[in-house]
């Protein structure tokens, strides 16, 4: 169910987490709906949208929020795919086996079909970010993904700050990359200039991205005071000329749709072919963690 796309329009799902899952799954899809009625073909919800960010903490009963890959939120999320005929990409927290659990992008086709999975490959261990206590690093590759609103590739969060990851997707084929997210400041610990700084850069490093590679990019935040994190939205699509062409607010729940020419990539790419030029014969270091 893929085909050569030139035009797509995009939905960008930011929305606040409460604590029932099955609540989280009904208003996520309420979004969903309002953004196929309005046009879009391909949707993207945050990080971890079914719950609350339980990763503030390390406790053994927050594996009972994973579920298994088809499960009851990807099935749920497959019939409304097929019935509003968009694709979506969502992040769920998958229970692969007994103790093995993934932080993993579901991408469903038009169809409700599943077009492909990525599990989460770069894991922090900050304060208030401890998933590696909750997640084994992804084993599905860098890819992109054929779809009826062209090509894709999503990564997930801690991913969008490693050019790495977004050059292979890109070499992989992608058009459009998304990163469901959950990002925020801690509450009360930073001044107002140091809180710039952050969202500041993580908005250029994203951008950077959609310019080295030539690509559109879509960074989907959630909004809302969840325990000691405030999570400070921002969600925002950058074409391949590193423009933002949409962004959201940094406090309400929104669901932005935007219009994507995807012809742009190629007219970019040729004005900056960086891929062109790349040395891939002087690249070998960059599989050693260090050059010393």
């Amino acid at each position: 169910m893929a085909s050569e796309v030139n035009h797509v329009r995009v939905g960008l799902i930011q929305m606040a987490c409460g604590t029932d899952p099955a609540d989280n799954l009904e208003r996520a899809i309420a979004a969903i709906d309002d953004a196929a009625g309005r046009g879009a073909g391909i949707v993207c919800l945050p990080e971890l949208f079914r719950s609350r960010y339980f990763c503030q903490t390390e406790d053994i009963a927050q594996f009972d929020l994973a579920e298994a890959i088809p499960g009851p939120t990807s099935e749920r999320l497959a019939q409304t795919a097929a019935a509003r005929k968009i694709v979506i990409v969502a992040s769920i927290f998958e229970r692969r086996a007994e103790g093995i659990y993934h932080n993993t992008a579901l991408i469903l086709n038009a169809d409700g079909k599943i077009a492909g999975r990525y599990r989460k490959m770069h894991i922090p261990d900050d304060p208030r970010y401890y998933e590696k206590f909750y997640f084994t690093p992804g084993d599905l590759d860098f890819s992109a993904h054929p779809t009826a609103a062209g090509r894709i590739g999503a990564l997930i969060c801690w991913d969008q700050w490693f050019p790495e990851a977004a050059r292979l997707v890109a070499l992989a084929g992608a058009q459009t990359l998304f990163y469901p997210t959950a990002i925020g400041w801690a509450r009360n610990e930073l001044d107002e200039n140091v809180r710039r700084k952050q969202h500041d850069a993580w908005q250029t490093v994203q951008r950077g991205h959609a310019i080295a590679n030539g690509i559109f990019i879509a960074a989907v935040n959630r909004v809302g005071v969840e325990d000691g994190l405030q999570f400070w939205g921002g969600s925002f699509m950058v074409d391949p000329f590193g423009e933002i062409i949409a962004r959201a607010s940094h406090d309400r729940e929104e669901t932005i749709v935007v219009d994507c020419d995807l012809a742009l990539i190629e007219e970019t790419r040729r004005n900056w072919p960086f891929l062109r030029d790349r040395r891939i014969d002087a690249y070998q270091d960059l599989t050693r963690r260090f050059r010393s």
